[in-house]
């Protein structure tokens, strides 16, 4: 049986692109740079963002991107602009835990940009058993190393567990290290074509159909 369900932030269990699309925009604005465009953000995401931004705003002060950033990004979260995880997707992490499932999160994001989701007042948080990020784990996707932490932390092996997420390249960390893998088609970003070169052990068009993939997958073990 499957213990423990592990899913990527962005674009599997909350919709990004298009917020941070907003974000940066509204920073280069602020840099008096004119606005990159939706394509171009579009072909550069999932880069780090270091170095997409030089592609999706070329000869950019990189630094002084850095350096504004994370004030935008702090307006956009107490706007309610950003990150925000849909009721919907909030209960079928609860029917996930009513199925006997833990419940984690491993992202590639550094700490500050996950630190308003770690927070105990955040409707996450009681709902997790652990939040990975790259400032907690000694390896990155699509390293498969990256899911030794949660192995260890947790005693599991990697055949009782699963990772959700969106992209090729959770899909080759996953299979890497042995575990299942669901891939969420929800952000629209990618067809079941782009995982032709990797194991995708269920295709899931929007975040709650998560559970009845993983009590099929359960059913087949």
């Amino acid at each position: 049986m499957i213990e423990a369900v592990i899913i990527d932030f962005d674009d599997t269990l909350c919709l990004t692109e298009e917020s941070c699309f907003g974000l940066e925009n509204e920073t280069l604005h602020r840099m008096g740079r004119a606005p990159m465009t939706r394509e171009i953000h579009v072909q550069t995401w999932g880069q780090p963002l270091g170095d997409a931004i030089q592609l999706r705003s070329p000869g950019i002060d990189v630094d002084a991107f850095w350096h504004l950033m994370p004030s935008v990004h702090e307006e956009y979260i107490a706007n309610g602009q950003i990150d925000i995880v849909t009721d919907e997707n909030i209960k079928a992490l609860d029917r996930l835990t009513k199925l006997g499932k833990k419940l984690m999160i491993l992202t590639s994001r550094t700490e500050p940009e996950v630190r308003h989701l770690l927070d105990p007042s955040h409707h996450l948080q009681g709902r997790l058993t652990s939040f990975y990020h790259k400032d907690n784990t000694d390896y990155h996707k699509p390293d498969p190393r990256v899911f030794d932490v949660i192995e260890r932390d947790h005693g599991l092996r990697p055949e009782q567990c699963v990772y959700v997420g969106d992209s090729p390249s959770d899909a080759a960390a996953s299979n890497g290290a042995g575990l299942l893998f669901i891939a969420n088609l929800e952000s629209g970003l990618r067809q079941t074509s782009d995982f032709s070169q990797n194991r995708v052990d269920y295709f899931i068009n929007r975040f709650p159909d998560v559970v009845d993939a993983v009590q099929q997958l359960d059913a087949t073990k």
